[in-house]
């Protein structure tokens, strides 16, 4: 959307630098007001959630104002970030298969579908949803870190101030999919969890240790040159396997 309304490409770095800034200094106000006002992270923490935070702020300190600015900043200000997303959701798509927005008939045959899924979500609890845009979000800096990192390389600049940034969050963003329950952490829990036993074949100078836990097994000795897991599976098969390395 911001991309349709500047005029150059230079106004990009004002533009979308400038609202990152103002967003940041926006959340800064309220992480403080939030902490003052609850005592500390304990009393923030059982406060509830985001919404009711803002609006036991708003009314503790501005009383019957603070309602009406908690009421246009939680509710009103979120509708036309809606507005703003279905549009461009919209766009994204009509540009994508050429799908000629001039006329009423070809916006409805996109805009209705999504709307559709858009109620379909309402079902859900928003928490998870909120958990999958988190994760999809940071997903898509660490898409938009390794394009900017591929172009700098491409011009020959210095690529490694995007190529440092989209390493560390991809590694945040792999391991949390790996291990959060709305990702792979129960299916990793059930792996980890199924190993039953450890043997270990020690080379002829040196003699390995291995210390078995429920869930995980640690290899304590480095210097072992052959090493054989036998897991037993839900399955009731085993897996063996062979000649770990290091």
């Amino acid at each position: 959307m911001m991309a349709r309304c500047i005029k150059s490409e230079k106004e990009g770095h004002s533009v979308f630098y400038g609202a990152m800034i103002a967003e940041g200094i926006v959340a800064l106000i309220w992480a403080a007001a939030a902490m003052t006002f609850f005592g500390g992270l304990e009393g923030l923490a059982e406060a509830g959630t985001a919404a009711v935070v803002v609006n036991k702020i708003s009314e503790g300190l501005m009383g019957n104002i603070g309602m009406v600015l908690a009421v246009l900043g939680v509710i009103a200000c979120p509708i036309t970030s809606g507005d703003t997303a279905f549009r461009s959701l919209r766009l994204t798509i009509a540009d994508s298969f050429n799908i000629d927005q001039t006329k009423q008939i070809n916006r409805y045959k996109i805009i209705i579908p999504i709307f559709v899924l858009a109620i379909a979500l309402l079902f859900i609890d928003f928490n998870i949803i909120w958990r999958y845009f988190s994760w999809s979000n940071q997903t898509l800096a660490c898409i938009a870190l390794w394009t900017a990192a591929a172009f700098l390389k491409k011009q020959n600049s210095n690529y490694f101030i995007a190529l440092i940034l989209a390493i560390f969050m991809t590694i945040v963003v792999t391991c949390y999919i790996l291990v959060a329950p709305e990702g792979f952490g129960t299916i990793m829990t059930n792996l980890l969890g199924n190993i039953k036993t450890a043997e270990i074949v020690p080379m002829k100078e040196h003699e390995c240790r291995l210390e078995h836990h429920s869930y995980d097994v640690k290899f304590i000795d480095a210097k072992c040159s052959s090493i054989r897991v036998r897991r037993s599976l839900k399955q009731k098969k085993n897996i063996i396997l062979k000649s770990f390395k290091f």
